[in-house]
């Protein structure tokens, strides 16, 4: 039995629907905070159970009988080492034999901000005595595409990346080698760097943008408090733009750049190309 956290998540939805292309659906549990919102899964045959991050006592239910669980990383940032500990403390109590946790690309090594809760969910799982597998998953191709519509607005797309080279891979990519993992043997122990097969600027985002849209659509480069601000005056919360604007210094540093092709391996085919996601997106 293979349980899935954050089930009805966009990563945890296309999980599920990988897992059943390699096993039965009563071989997965969704562990959903909103179960109503699981509806759809439940029509599939897997079984829906209730677990919330924030909530420590709901997870050994959530567990009960599992072989293997999926650890999505929670959305909670601030929250998420806590959070990810009761999921954590849990698998221990139930003798999971195998617990995949999504990290971040490099984690160990990582400049990212964002990094700093994944290198403490990787020390408490090494802690803790539960066998794992890290998926250190490198940013969604989604991730950029979603500014899409912004930067036709715009004429532009923004940021603070510099010359920085990206690796990203489609979410879908990223869900594919969660289900290789957790349905294969002789897994704990592994860390898997998971990147995109190619690797691209912003600057080249916006000239695929500008190709495919049929508009001039230009990147424009500004300081890490530029960006900021630029951010903040589009209506995000602080810590929000923070965070994407700290994100972007790290890929001028490289923290998103990998050419070891471990993605496309792990799932036997080449990863989406982004020519392929922003085509999907317009």
């Amino acid at each position: 039995m293979i349980v899935v956290t954050g089930a009805t998540g966009q990563l945890g939805r296309l999980v599920i629907a990988s897992l059943l292309k390699k096993t039965a659906a009563s071989n997965i549990v969704a562990a959903v905070r909103n179960v109503d919102k699981a509806r759809d899964i439940a029509a599939l045959g897997v079984q829906v159970r209730q677990a919330d991050y924030s909530q420590p006592a709901s997870w050994d239910a959530a567990l009960q009988g599992a072989d293997k669980v999926l650890l999505i990383s929670s959305s909670e940032i601030g929250q998420r080492t806590q959070q990810h500990r009761s999921v954590i403390d849990a698998a221990k109590r139930a003798g999971i034999k195998l617990l995949a946790y999504t990290s971040v690309l490099h984690a160990d090594t990582s400049v990212l901000g964002l990094a700093t809760e994944h290198k403490e969910t990787e020390a408490l799982l090494r802690a803790s005595g539960v066998p794992f597998a890290l998926l250190r998953n490198g940013w969604y191709t989604e991730n950029y595409v979603a500014g899409i519509p912004t930067a036709l607005a715009l004429g532009a797309v923004y940021g603070c990346t510099g010359d920085g080279r990206i690796a990203s891979a489609a979410r879908a990519d990223y869900a594919e080698a969660a289900a290789v993992v957790l349905t294969s043997d002789n897994q704990a122990g592994r860390i898997y760097e998971l990147a995109g097969d190619t690797t691209f600027t912003l600057s080249e985002f916006a000239a695929e943008i500008s190709r495919q849209a049929g508009r001039a659509i230009g990147y424009v480069n500004l300081s890490e408090a530029e960006y900021k601000n630029a951010l903040l005056g589009a209506g995000l919360p602080e810590f929000l733009a923070e965070l994407l604007a700290n994100s972007d210094t790290g890929v001028s540093k490289g923290a998103l750049f990998d050419t070891e092709k471990q993605l496309s391996k792990l799932i036997g085919r080449a990863t989406t190309p982004l020519a392929e996601v922003v085509k999907a997106t317009l």
